[in-house]
């Protein structure tokens, strides 16, 4: 090493000029980061003289940390930046009104009515020429016909109305989604030092000079330099996109970098970069910079537009590879849809199909038989001083065309899914589910199964040292430390407070008599706790022994179950402490201290017989066993890579049993999911005899049942071929009864969640929810429909993975979420029940009357207004129903339940019957019976009639009553049940009875509405009232009687899942629908689309197109290491405080997080 001074002092002296008093610039420090490996430690040995020197120059203490002197911390922000990354701005309110106005119908509609505006301006010198032989107007109608703009002008105006209440929509939901992403935000905390204190610090507080902790599962929150380190592995594939783990030593690799998950082991890092000058931060800007250019990728790709951005994983393999994956995912079809998504878009589809071709027939019918009237059967000539007054007719059949296809295509569908998600989600925040992915919600109501970790799910994760067995004898409660010899005391107090992460403490309670506070790991915490139970100071000993001289540190992980911790003796030699799983850590001890503490042979037969005697009873009471050993190493020193040599041979010290008590609440909750028709499955690292007492203690598994306990390897045998390649019909025959599979690792998780999902026996496909808070969960949170990741006990990565975060790590906040998932099923099914009776009422309405009378019995702004009604309002008012106990009483509807049951066929077709009588009756006979003038075939610019305007409000009002009605879609009788419970429903009823009448009262000519005396009024209201009574006999008719009713909405087919099965071929078939041009111009697909995409922005991880396409993920896995770049398909991993990561940039995923358990 040569001189370090020589290089630091142009160094320095040039930042004297640039940055005060620390001894280095942001540009230096960011250079430094850019460098990898051996050049990294070349540049820090050669140029700052080592890490310490750095640390020195950066005014901070390796062990002690900075002070925490608010003016220190307030001049590091102004010289090195702050953790935290600007968010992209938000959509401006006019661009929310431009995008709405894209929507093609609309547009074609404004076409209409301007043409229709200039016409009514023109004057044709032929207007009076009895040649056109049309009735245009007689000598009193001329004031009249001077208003001939106003419907013009009225299309024009509610077109308006239309553009802003969809762009206010997107605005507010925007707005709600912006807070409830700040809140993820504000949660995520790190470990700092400060001052000598570790303390939690949100992350945008870190600055530069900062001293970390880093412990398994974190994701860096900043670009630092390791200090100290213990057995490091991190996973760099969210910047590298190299899926092997990387291995961090102050020798070989100290540079460690914002966004990358720590694997395994821990250590500490001193900040060297944060904000938008850490590694991330920088590859942000650059997307930043270059978004000018990519503006027109990202208008396909929405990204998500951006809530204030703590630093997180950027998901790209940087640059280079984006423009191949851009390509590669605009090949490759959508991957699965969330399934109510799936079965909405395939309604939207055909109902839009069927306007089309309706508004097609109408305008072609409405211009044929004026042509044929006029020219043919009239025998007139085409005179060219008349063509105004023709094209002015044609204009007018063209917007009634428009009407059609405007009421015939169920916009509001997207409108109501997002007000009830948005709601649902606002309101599932009490309950303590935080949901991160929209669709999760409603994907919860659908799910038949649940996997769920046990410790902290469903256990209180206290966990407490209840028996144990050391020397020879089983204690039933903690012994006395009198009891035991001193020297065996002195290896089991060494043995846990060394061996056990230095971040696992005990604190004092905080309130005055509860119990101690656990911090860090619960298992090592109880261990703790043991020590402090036998009246011994583990601080003592940890002050003694530093993490500073820990000579070698195993970390646990999941494939090791173990943990092992290598110290210098002060004699001379080594010794290593290890715990872990006991049948694990006895396999490997043939040595055990027997009462005098004298050490003794421990043979095969002594360990089976203190499984028999031990262990099992132990375990049967459903405690976990932990055993601790040691071994000496005095001749020499071993070779510590080769760990199978080194974990042998150990000594048994004490065998403890730890007890986590059952949440009080869980036993009820499962009950409840039982009830509900949902399987509750246990999954879990833990023995079989502890999971399977747990199990019958929360009721999981019930004494008599035929279910299945397995362990992981008996699972694996089952399971897989000769080849080891995991076979479904193997699977299928176990997964229905297996109920707890036991010493688990992720991977099996994560294959049994894949196998349930893609399996297709049983008379339905499952959807299934996990439950995970570590690292190795991610791939099965990933995979699953919903992935629930814990709050509290969770690591960064798992919440990254998951949908919903359960705030309180409480198995009934799951049982919370599955009815609110449900509510949102049922309104989106009301709203349906209730948009398709004014759907097909208005369309066939519309159709007949113009065919038959040449004219629609609504006009265009009625038709507009009652889309107001039945889309904005409705969804509005069904949308926000309060779920009730009720709900979690029937099975889940599971995949491929139709989205129109019969029953609500049958009230669809029924309540058109009875509106649709109604209205003819009234088109056609309608004037004798009020006896007034009649309206049809009214000239070109009459006034509104009374006539027309009675089947205008009549329609209305048959609505509004049976908006009520569509309250209750499987049956029931009373529709007002509850109804006070929801006051936005009242209102909007109220609030639509009362615009109504003020639209007939005061409309006038723009809604074509002429005042009706009090008569006529009771008349309309008689008719509506009508609506409810004719509901109830309608639900007196059995469902199962009226054999030719079809369903409609279905979710994906058999066939199809076997497609989906083979992995990328699967193309979901109403998105085929989708491509052909013809539907390019309806408008209800048009706004799922926007709707779609906003749901995308409130997503925390947007992506290439569509919402959901975890489901690539698990095709990947069993298969090999893949390396990241071909994940291409797969939703990127975003951490829960990201948002804006251009979708451009595809991400790598947690497809390895769990690399080292990968078969």
């Amino acid at each position: 090493m040569t001189n370090p001074t020589e290089h630091a002092l142009p160094a320095n002296s040039m930042v004297e000029s640039h940055e005060g008093d620390f001894g280095c610039s942001v540009m230096d420090l960011r250079k430094l980061m850019e460098l990898r490996s051996s050049d990294g430690i070349n540049q820090i040995n050669v140029h700052y003289g080592g890490v310490m020197n750095l640390c020195r120059r950066l005014k901070t203490d390796p062990v002690e940390g900075l002070s925490g002197n608010p003016a220190d911390l307030e001049k590091r922000k102004q010289v090195f930046g702050q953790n935290f990354i600007p968010p992209k701005k938000p959509k401006t309110f006019l661009e929310l009104v431009w995008e709405a106005l894209q929507d093609v119908t609309l547009i074609i509609l404004e076409i209409a009515a301007i043409i229709s505006l200039v016409l009514s301006f023109y004057r044709p010198p032929g207007e009076e020429n009895k040649q056109c032989g049309l009735p245009v107007s007689s000598p009193e109608d001329e004031g009249e016909a001077e208003a001939g703009w106003i419907e013009g002008a009225a299309i024009l105006f509610s077109v308006i109305i239309v553009v802003l209440v969809t762009a206010f929509n997107d605005w507010s939901k925007e707005k709600q989604f912006r807070g409830l992403q700040n809140r993820i935000e504000k949660e995520q905390k790190f470990s700092v030092i400060r001052n000598g204190h570790i303390i939690q610090l949100p992350v945008a507080e870190i600055v530069v000079g900062d001293i970390a902790q880093i412990k398994y599962g974190d994701l860096l929150p900043a670009d630092g330099i390791l200090i100290q380190g213990n057995d490091l592995k991190i996973d760099e594939s969210s910047l590298t996109g190299e899926s092997d783990h990387v291995k961090k030593s102050l020798e070989r690799d100290p540079m460690l970098l914002s966004g990358t998950h720590v694997m395994e082991g821990s250590g500490r890092m001193v900040v060297t970069a944060v904000g938008i000058n850490s590694q991330t931060g920088i590859i942000f800007t650059l997307l930043g910079a270059s978004e000018g250019e990519e503006e027109e990728k990202k208008k396909k790709a929405k990204t998500q537009d951006g809530v204030a951005l703590e630093i997180q994983p950027l998901n790209s393999q940087e640059g280079i590879d984006n423009e191949e994956k851009e390509k590669k995912a605009a090949k490759l079809p959508k991957k699965e849809k969330s399934v109510l998504q799936g079965k909405l878009t395939r309604l939207a589809v055909q109902i839009g199909k069927a306007g089309l071709i309706m508004s097609a027939i109408t305008v072609l019918i409405l211009i044929l038989y004026f042509v044929i009237d006029n020219f043919v059967i009239r025998r007139r000539p085409w005179l060219s001083e008349c063509t105004p007054i023709y094209i002015q007719y044609f204009v007018k059949f063209f917007i009634i065309g428009i009407t059609v296809l405007v009421v015939a295509v169920p916009e509001g569908l997207p409108l109501a899914v997002t007000i009830s998600l948005a709601y649902s989600v606002k309101k599932m925040m009490k309950d303590n589910n935080l949901v991160r992915h929209l669709d999760a919600c409603e994907t919860m109501g659908n799910a038949t199964a649940i996997c769920s970790d046990k410790t902290g799910t469903l256990t209180m994760n206290r966990m407490t040292v209840v028996q144990a067995y050391i020397g020879d004898t089983h204690y039933h409660q903690i012994p006395s430390p009198d009891a035991l010899m001193p020297k065996v005391l002195d290896l089991i107090v060494n043995g846990i407070s060394i061996n056990s992460a230095y971040t696992s403490k005990i604190l004092p309670p905080e309130k005055e008599g509860g119990l101690p506070r656990q911090v860090g790991n619960k298992t090592e915490c109880a261990l703790l706790g043991f020590v402090t139970d036998l009246k011994q100071d583990y601080h003592a000993v940890r002050n003694e022994v530093p993490e500073e001289k820990l000579y070698k540190v195993y970390t646990f992980n999941s494939v090791r179950k173990s943990m092992s911790t290598v110290i210098e003796k002060p004699s001379g030699g080594y010794r290593m402490y290890s715990k872990g799983a006991s049948e694990i850590i006895l396999r490997k001890c043939n040595r055990i201290l027997d009462k005098k503490g004298e050490v003794m042979p421990f043979k095969n037969k002594d360990r089976d017989e203190m499984v028999r005697a031990v262990i099992e009873p132990m375990a049967s009471e459903g405690l976990r066993t932990i055993c601790i050993a040691y071994r000496d190493f005095n001749d020499g020193e071993p070779t510590w890579d080769n760990e199978n040599e080194i974990l042998t041979e150990l000594t048994c010290i004490a065998v403890v049993g730890i007890e986590d008590p059952v949440r009080p609440e869980v036993p009820e909750a499962i009950a409840k999911c039982k009830r509900a028709g949902i399987t509750v499955r246990m999954v879990t690292g833990d023995n079989i005899n502890t999971a399977r007492a747990i199990a019958t203690k929360c009721g999981i598994v019930t004494p008599g049942d035929d279910f299945l306990c397995l362990e992981g390897k008996e699972f694996n045998r089952l399971i897989r071929n000769e080849k080891g390649e995991v076979e479904q019909e193997k699977l299928d025959k176990i997964w229905p009864k297996l109920r707890v599979l036991a010493r688990s690792s992720p991977t099996d998780k994560h294959t049994l969640v894949k196998g349930i999902i893609d399996s297709t026996v049983g008379e339905q496909r499952q959807v299934v929810a996990v439950t995970g808070d570590g690292t190795n969960d991610g791939p099965a949170l990933k995979k699953a429909d919903v992935g629930f990741a814990m709050g509290i006990a969770g690591t960064d990565v798992a919440k990254e993975a998951s949908d919903i975060i359960l705030t309180d790590d409480n198995f009934t906040s799951i049982v919370k979420a599955v009815m609110w998932g449900r509510n949102v099923y049922d309104s989106i099914s009301k709203f349906l029940q209730f948009q398709l009776t004014v759907n097909v009422v208005a369309v066939i309405v519309a159709f007949t009357g113009a065919c038959i009378t040449q004219d629609s019995p609504l006009k265009a702004v009625q038709m507009l207004w009652v889309n107001l009604i039945m889309d904005t309002f409705a969804s509005l008012a069904l949308a926000t129903e309060p779920p009730t106990e009720s709900l979690l009483k029937r099975r889940p509807y599971g995949r491929n339940k139709p989205l129109i049951s019969r029953t609500m066929m049958k009230n669809i077709l029924g309540h058109a019957v009875y509106q649709l009588t109604v209205i003819f009756f009234l088109v056609f006979a309608g004037e004798k019976f009020f006896d007034i003038d009649s309206g049809r075939k009214a000239p070109l610019h009459s006034p509104p009639s009374q006539h027309y305007t009675i089947i205008f409000n009549t329609f209305v009002l048959m609505q509004l009553f049976n908006e009520i009605n569509s309250r209750k879609i499987h049956g029931e009788r009373n529709v007002f049940a509850g109804i006070f419970r929801n006051l936005i429903f009242c209102a909007v009823v109220l609030g639509t009875f009362i615009s109504q009448i003020l639209i007939v009262e005061f409309g006038g000519k723009p809604f074509s509405c002429t005042k009706l005396t009090l008569s006529q009024w009771f008349w309309c209201l008689f008719i509506g009232i009508g609506e409810l009574l004719w509901g109830q006999i309608i639900s007196t008719i059995p469902t199962q009687s009226l054999k030719f009713l079809k369903e409609a909405g279905h979710g994906t087919t058999k066939e199809e899942i076997t497609k989906d099965a083979e992995g990328l071929d699967e193309i979901d078939h109403a998105e085929m629908e989708l491509r052909r041009g013809q539907i390019l111009w309806f408008r209800g697909l048009n706004r799922i689309q926007t709707q779609i995409d906003v749901i995308n922005t409130f997503q925390t991880g947007a992506s290439f197109k569509g919402v959901l396409k975890r489901q690539t993920m698990g095709q990947h896995l069993d298969v090999k290491h893949v390396p990241s770049s071909s994940y291409v398909t797969v939703a990127p991993v975003t951490s829960p405080p990201t948002t804006s990561v251009p979708a451009a940039v595809s991400s790598p995923t947690l497809g390895n997080q769990s690399g080292q358990s990968i078969p």
